[in-house]
């Protein structure tokens, strides 16, 4: 399976998945509202970065001061916190919006905030054509609300999906094989390889030869503090 080819997977089963969860306007705004800009953000965007769906949520829906209904195009709902994910084109959020419009859509943002959630915007056109910049941007609010690692190393963080690799291993005897990985979390070996690779790459698993392969990767104290 290709790297395209997983993607889409996963993306099926991510919204087959949140359909089936729900009812009524709740999943007819699913339907509707998950477009090309949403689908681009999470081809360009956030799968490079995670490689996992998990925590999101597409098409979530929010209360305003008045309890009026509205949906943000994702709410990421990790343990860290409450983050709010909005796609934004201009045509549609901007050249159109009408001066009520805009006051009400500031007004929502500073009311989502006071409620705990952190607001993260991003234009259609950075998404289609310079989704690196997102990708920096994204990592660097997220970065703050995630397990910092020490030992001259501040700017270093585990993702959720990368600390669930690291309680697995805890939980497996302190030993993880890609295939382990692979077949727990069913995601393709490759996809294992690398997650086990970036976690090697910080210092939180050794990698074990046997001859010139790594036949698996074992937990470190670096990583066990981060449990």
């Amino acid at each position: 399976m290709t790297v395209n080819e997983e993607y889409e997977e996963a993306h099926r089963r991510f919204i087959e998945t949140h359909m089936e969860g729900r009812s009524g306007e709740r999943r007819g705004r699913l339907a509707r509202g998950h477009n090309f800009a949403e689908k681009l953000f999470l081809q360009n965007v956030w799968w490079p970065l995670f490689g996992s769906f998990e925590h999101l949520h597409p098409e979530y829906e929010v209360y305003d001061w008045n309890r009026k209904s509205q949906f943000i195009d994702f709410a990421y709902l990790p343990p860290q916190g409450m983050f709010a994910i909005e796609c934004d084109g201009f045509q549609s959020h901007v050249k159109d919006m009408d001066r009520e419009k805009f006051s009400y859509s500031l007004n929502r943002d500073t009311f989502l905030t006071g409620m705990g959630w952190k607001m993260i915007h991003f234009s259609f056109d950075d998404v289609q054509n310079r989704p690196e910049i997102c990708i920096m941007l994204l990592k660097h609010v997220l970065g703050t609300h995630m397990i910092r690692g020490r030992h001259n190393v501040g700017s270093l963080f585990i993702l959720s999906a990368e600390r669930d690799i690291l309680r697995f291993a805890f939980h497996a005897g302190g030993r993880v094989s890609p295939k382990d990985l692979s077949d727990h979390f069913r995601i393709s070996f490759r996809t294992a390889r690398k997650r086990l690779q970036s976690l090697s790459a910080k210092g939180m698993l050794n990698p074990i030869e046997r001859g010139v392969q790594i036949r698996y990767y074992e937990l470190n104290d670096r990583a066990i503090e981060h449990l």
